[in-house]
């Protein structure tokens, strides 16, 4: 499609085309291929950040969560050195936090979704561009608009609004609103759409195997309505998307079946073609495995823009990666008309942000520490978090607990991060102390547990104990192959294994990963919370001793289709 400056998403006024073609002509190769670069940044220091802005002309950066002092010193620095204005991003799928640490944690999108409200999915946004545009952020690398079908994917998830297309489009509309109406560029992705497969594409090429009747109808609609809405930005994944890829190009072979990143296939021809989008295209993370093992890197470099993305996100080597691009130029994988294209598009974004004219008066980086974490946030942050809390089941009847009848708890934490269980622990020990429970923390058993007899048994876990809570902590993280329980046992035993759920009432409560169940069907009282911020685990607690009712509508299966699971 041609790229049209006036039109949906830029909607550019004739001034602002004028600085998009002035600007565009004024820079010189070497220029425009800087602007194709959003490298992530370490340090706010000069020393680090100078060079890269003057000695390569980036396009934009984005910096991981930090101190809000040193944020804003960061992005004031990098507009100050940029003679462009650059789009500052940040991951803010869940609230200002995914900037600044003073921020406010909202919740995990599939909390949101479980609120059945998606009214609350327009707060996110809404707070995520207030707070990231107190610090200096313009662009929001969310919302994720995956899908989340299959259980078994790790990266998926808890990111989602769900299983449900409907709901994903729903919410995903009105976090784009919350966002965009406050002055920021919203990103969808991961295009052409995670969670069919159960693996992760920062480790391998991921693949979406829905045939193009099923993706039309599902993640096809939801790009489609969200594009026709205005949304400025799409991230492309690294996933692929045979059905398409062979529906617009039949001579490919399968080993030609790149991810959507490096795909004209799925970028000009299903995105821009199909689907009209307009708007600027991002190529998500590329050190990540289904970006670099799928062509030598300094083939993939150039060839990520060539395919129609107009941005390359982050590098293994900036230095590296911009002689690639700029050797991709002189030998022809990347015409001069497409990078003029996606420069234009680049320019475009900023234009449509008002960031020329911020420039111009000094207000790029209005720093506000004020707009961070403010009364109104923090309650509309709780509100979400107390509809959201979900009861899966309860089986045996026992809900709600009380000190009166489940004095001695045993306390355990399930999950692969110490720091973080660590910190959940405290929080989650420190308030049944303060309701008058006898908390032991499970501790894992040894040889010589084992041999001196001290397992527990039927009798002496009866006696020991009135009720043991689990609460699980398996968080979402890159590079992790699976989101599933491990257990700690010895010799076939131990407590840690809920063995006892016949001898002692149990509950387990899921802080993340709302598929649990699968791996503890004998437990008869389950809980899905969605994610493990300090209101979420007060909630869960007030819930859980009847003092709050259980509001939480499950956005995904969580008897992952399995009858036994329901029991």
């Amino acid at each position: 499609m041609a790229l049209n400056l006036k039109a949906n998403p830029f909607f550019l006024s004739e001034s602002d085309i004028d600085w998009v073609k002035e600007t565009l002509y004024k820079m010189s190769i070497e220029e425009k291929i800087g602007q194709l670069f959003c490298p992530i940044g370490y340090s706010n220091e000069e020393s680090y950040l100078r060079p890269i802005v003057e000695n390569y002309k980036i396009g934009g950066m984005m910096f991981r969560s930090g101190q809000y002092d040193d944020i804003v010193q960061a992005h004031k620095r990098l507009q100050q050195y940029s003679e462009i204005p650059l789009l500052l991003a940040a991951n803010l799928e869940f609230g200002g936090t995914g900037i600044v640490e003073e921020g406010t944690h909202f919740g995990r999108q599939m909390q949101v979704a479980a609120t059945g409200d998606p009214q609350n999915a327009y707060q996110l946004g809404r707070i995520s561009a207030i707070e990231g545009g107190a610090v200096g952020v313009n662009w929001a690398f969310a919302p994720v608009v995956d899908i989340d079908y299959n259980y078994y994917n790790p990266i998926t998830n808890v990111r989602t609004y769900g299983s449900d297309p409907q709901t994903v489009l729903d919410f995903a509309r009105q976090y784009c609103k919350g966002v965009q109406e406050n002055g920021m560029a919203a990103s969808i992705k991961h295009f052409p759409g995670d969670g069919t497969d159960d693996r992760d594409q920062h480790l391998l090429v991921g693949v979406n195997r829905f045939s193009v009747e099923e993706w039309d109808s599902t993640y096809g609609r939801i790009y489609k309505e969200l594009i026709d809405e205005g949304v400025l930005t799409v991230m492309a994944g690294h996933i692929a998307l045979p059905a398409y890829q062979e529906k617009l190009n039949p001579a490919l072979k399968n080993c030609q079946k790149l991810p959507a990143s490096l795909s004209p296939e799925l970028i000009t021809g299903l995105l821009r073609n199909q689907l009209g989008f307009n708007g600027l295209i991002v190529t998500d993370a590329t050190p990540m495995v289904g970006f670099t093992s799928a062509m030598p890197r300094e083939k993939a470099v150039p060839a990520a823009i060539s395919a129609g993305c107009d941005m390359f996100l982050f590098n293994q080597s900036l230095e590296e990666d911009y002689h690639y691009m700029l050797r991709g130029f002189q030998e022809g994988i990347l015409t001069e008309e497409r990078l003029n294209e996606a420069v234009t598009r680049i320019l475009a974004t900023k234009a449509a942000l008002g960031l020329p004219a911020k420039k111009k008066s000094g207000r790029l980086v209005e720093a506000n520490v004020e707009q961070l974490r403010t009364p109104e946030f923090l309650q509309l942050a709780k509100e979400n978090v107390t509809q959201a809390i979900t009861l899966v089941k309860d089986t045996q009847n026992l809900l709600p607990i009380s000190v009166t009848k489940h004095k001695r708890v045993l306390l355990q934490i399930l999950g692969p991060y110490e720091e973080s269980n660590q910190t959940v622990l405290d929080e989650i020990k420190k308030r049944l102390e303060e309701e008058g429970f006898q908390i032991t923390v499970y501790q894992p058993e040894t040889m010589e547990t084992f041999m001196s007899g001290q397992m527990d048994t039927a009798l002496t876990i009866q006696k020991k104990y009135d009720l043991v809570l689990y609460f699980a902590n398996v968080e979402n993280r890159s590079n992790a192959t699976t989101a599933r329980l491990n257990w700690h046992t010895f010799f076939g035993g131990g407590n840690n294994l809920p063995w006892f759920v016949n001898e002692v009432p149990t509950v387990f409560v899921s802080l993340a990963n709302p598929y649990h169940l699968l791996d503890v069907p004998m437990v008869k009282t389950y809980i899905n919370a969605y994610d493990n911020s300090v209101y979420t685990i007060e909630s869960v607690i007030e819930k859980v001793m009847g003092r709050s009712p259980f509001k939480g509508q499950s956005p995904i299966d969580p008897f992952c289709g399995r009858e036994e699971l329901r029991y």
